[in-house]
């Protein structure tokens, strides 16, 4: 009997888990789509390589308010209630693209949907963590990666379908309209889900709270965490909240600087230019455009693999040699593309040693650069810093993506495909530096030992703690 009470939990949260995720797929299609869709938008709407770079990157602007605002809109309305919202944002402003007449409304349509991939690029995780039990946090938390790389291949994929069936010009119409339908299914599907207990309990609704908890858990299990909820918001109503005047404190100050960091290295590699501009990088190597969207599918592939491994691989190796493998292997590919772009020139084997590269790259970016990414960000600030850090850390990570979205084209077109992979490696180089020097091995360490190594900082040249006024001793 309580294993099949246990099996209905399960079944339940499974459920739960599965149509909040929407909210990733339609994040990672959004960023897909328009891969496929550019060639075809372009000849449409005569754009040059300014209002491709405008359209594509837009999206990223918008979703940098997203993340900011998404995060205080599902405090004060609720996590569910925030997802609602979202799915009806992902709704109106696809179809917005879908009708847009000319590249004014496009721009305005694609700046709505990155507020609502954004919002849900905050919302989504925070929910998925408070419903999910402590030992299975990790593994459905990382589910909502899998939807938006899942996401990016279907879009590839439909990309490459539509494209090839109905090469015409208004094809990319069709290709940004598909997203409609999981806006449809996540609005319909959060009608059965409840809300989340934390922030039930948050708001003084501890019944309903238990009530939740009793769907998804044991009745013990229930009651016992409706107890820690109630202990941990109790504890963070003491604590004053961060703000910039907390950057005078130089740990503080540190581990903030540490979070931009990491966000903007991870994204500085050039991630999104084959994301965004696959098929365009292929079309340049010498691929037609319906080749190059078949092409395409190959690196979705190869993210949804890799990200899989990934997330193997956090529970078996440290953060760091993660993060220095991945951007050394990123940096020696854009390198290699650099390189064999200048020396094979137009030749006919061209097309295929770029698809070669980019497979390669994104292995090396979503296998081992993307888990590591968004863990060091959730386990390098402690539990008073974790809003205020992670949500500027989240923002320049979009406005990284931002600016490289908007110059990526110009840059192809200015000074070509080898020049241009010749800055990302540079970058790379930097970004290998950066890490090396600054990023904090976390993996095995309690969030307070990792708080304590931030809040003293150790001479090994002078045996003793500096940038603290506790002793060695008091520490230990």
């Amino acid at each position: 009997m309580n294993k099949q009470v246990n099996q209905n939990h399960l079944s339940f949260l499974s459920t739960i888990v599965l149509i909040s995720t929407f909210g990733g797929l339609l994040f990672g299609y959004d960023t897909g789509v328009i891969n496929g869709a550019l060639p075809y938008m372009s000849d449409d709407f005569n754009l040059n390589s300014f209002t491709e770079g405008l359209i594509t990157s837009v999206l990223l602007l918008g979703a940098a308010i997203g993340a900011v605002f998404g995060g205080r809109l599902s405090d004060g309305i609720g996590r569910r209630k925030s997802i609602f919202f979202l799915a009806v944002l992902f709704f109106i402003s696809t179809i917005g693209c879908t009708l847009s007449p000319n590249v004014t409304m496009m721009i305005i349509s694609r700046f709505l949907l990155g507020i609502a991939v954004g919002g849900a690029s905050v919302t989504v995780p925070t929910f998925l963590a408070e419903m999910s039990p402590s030992d299975r946090r990790g593994r459905m938390v990382t589910r909502n990666e899998l939807m938006i790389v899942g996401g990016q291949f279907l879009a590839f994929v439909f990309n490459a379908i539509l494209g090839n069936l109905f090469g015409h010009i208004g094809v990319w119409r069709y290709m940004l309209s598909i997203a409609a339908v999981p806006a449809i299914v996540l609005f319909f599907g959060m009608m059965k889900v409840p809300e989340s207990p934390r922030w039930l309990v948050s708001k003084g609704r501890n019944e309903e709270a238990l009530r939740v908890l009793q769907k998804i858990r044991t009745e013990e299990e229930a009651k016992a965490e409706l107890k820690e909820i109630e202990t941990a918001l109790s504890e963070e109503v003491e604590l004053e909240e961060a703000s910039f005047k907390d950057l005078a404190i130089p740990w503080v100050r540190r581990v903030v600087f540490i979070g931009i960091a990491i966000a903007i290295v991870t994204q500085a590699t050039g991630v999104n230019s084959i994301m965004y501009y696959g098929t365009e990088i292929l079309r340049q190597a010498g691929f037609a455009t319906s080749a190059a969207l078949i092409g395409n599918i190959a690196n979705g592939v190869i993210s949804v693999l890799a990200t899989i491994v990934g997330i193997w691989l956090l529970g078996k190796v440290g953060r760091r040699p993660m993060m220095l493998t991945g951007l050394a292997g990123t940096t020696l590919t854009l390198l290699l593309i650099g390189i064999l772009s200048f020396v094979v020139g137009s030749s006919t084997i061209l097309p295929y040693i770029m698809l070669a590269l980019t497979v390669t790259f994104l292995a090396f970016m979503q296998g081992a650069i993307g888990p590591v990414l968004w863990v060091s960000l959730s386990e390098i600030f402690p539990l008073r810093l974790r809003g205020f850090g992670m949500g500027i850390s989240v923002f320049f990570l979009w406005i990284t993506n931002f600016i490289i979205g908007l110059l990526f084209p110009i840059m192809l077109d200015k000074m070509g495909l080898s020049v241009t992979f010749f800055v990302f490696a540079v970058v790379g180089c930097v970004s290998i530096f950066l890490m090396a020097k600054f990023l904090p091995e976390t993996k095995g360490r309690t969030l307070e030992e990792i708080e304590t190594s931030f809040r003293t900082y150790y001479d090994k040249g002078e045996g003793k703690y500096v940038g603290s006024n506790q002793s060695e001793a008091q520490i230990k």
